[in-house]
């Protein structure tokens, strides 16, 4: 997994006022968690323009004036209520033999047949959470609906999991073709009927 290279300084002090101090400076007060210690420090809010603003998954690495460095993943993350601009971050220290918790985007490939026979296509999991050593993590995960008829589901233990465990129930559709009235008769004697008797699920494509 790509990661993205935080400057900062540790904070002496943590209180309201050096707090406020911070960010009218531009700066965002951090707090590391997940080592020996919990570490505060913060770094200029443009720092987080390509960790934060952004679809994809990065782990960070904080380094401090002092020389010290930190492989981290965004843990929380909070925003002013009114402009939105970030007011504190939240991160965890990653260390190569134990096992985190995340997000991982998916990537769709391929043309489905059922999509160019004029089916919907629905993509209800464009994030996937997964368990795993941050050596195994990927940027993302394929995947495939070459295969993809109309009616057809592809489900969460047909991606490659790069040595991490899905979090999810093996029934997870993750991707799936829908009939809808464009679509053409040419598959529908083969799975039309399964495609009708899901007509009342609701599987509408949302980020999570």
């Amino acid at each position: 997994m790509k990661s993205i290279t935080i400057t900062g300084s540790k904070r002496e002090s943590v209180g309201k006022v050096s707090t406020k101090a911070l960010r009218n400076a531009g700066k965002v007060p951090c707090v590391l968690y997940g080592g020996g210690e919990v570490l505060h420090f913060s770094a200029d809010e443009l720092a987080f323009k390509k960790l934060v603003y952004t679809p994809n998954v990065y782990t960070a690495t904080i380094e401090l004036e002092s020389g010290e460095k930190f492989n981290a993943i965004l843990q929380d993350i909070q925003f002013h209520p009114v402009t939105d601009r970030i007011i504190h971050i939240d991160f965890y220290q990653l260390f190569s033999d134990k096992e985190i918790t995340m997000n991982i985007p998916v990537k769709l490939v391929g043309s489905s047949p059922g999509v160019l026979n004029g089916g919907s296509l629905r993509f209800p999991k464009r994030k996937l959470r997964v368990k795993g050593l941050p050596g195994n993590l990927p940027d993302f995960f394929n995947a495939d609906i070459s295969e993809l008829k109309i009616g057809s589901k592809l489900f969460v233990t047909e991606l490659d999991n790069n040595d991490c465990v899905f979090l999810h129930p093996e029934n997870t559709v993750v991707a799936q073709v829908r009939r809808s009235r464009t679509s053409t008769d040419e598959e529908e004697g083969e799975e039309g009927e399964t495609a009708e008797g899901e007509e009342g699920e609701t599987t509408e494509a949302k980020a999570e």
